[in-house]
This record gives structure tokens, sequence and C-alpha cells, in this order.
């Protein structure tokens, strides 16, 4: 299957690449690809949220 999406190369030791697989199929994802994209984006969200955070703390103290 063709895509326009960039991509990359990630090499991870043996026990994250046993998180990431326990991850794929216990969420159902077909590929490990859509689960690490995935993980990705949850982590980046939670990156998000927590810089939010430490600014609105920063804003009220």
């Amino acid at each position: 299957m063709a895509t326009n999406r960039p991509r990359y190369t990630v090499s991870v030791d043996e026990e994250l690449f046993k998180q990431i697989e326990n991850f794929r199929f216990e969420n159902r994802f077909q590929t490990r690809s859509e689960a690490t994209v995935e993980l990705i984006r949850r982590g980046l969200e939670q990156l998000k949220r927590e810089r939010e955070e430490k600014e609105q703390k920063e804003h009220t103290s």
C-alpha cells in the first residue's frame, strides 16, 4: 500500500519492542506502524498537556 507520508526507521531495544507489540495487540492495530504512530501521538499530547499545566501554574503563582 503506497503512501505519501514521510517514513523513517527507528531501532529499539527488545523490551521496548515487546511493549509496542503488546500495545499493538491489546488495541487491535493491524500494523506495528499504526501502533507506533498512536503511541507517539499520545506521548506528544501528554507533553502538550504537561506544558500547558506548567504554564498555568506559572501564571497563577
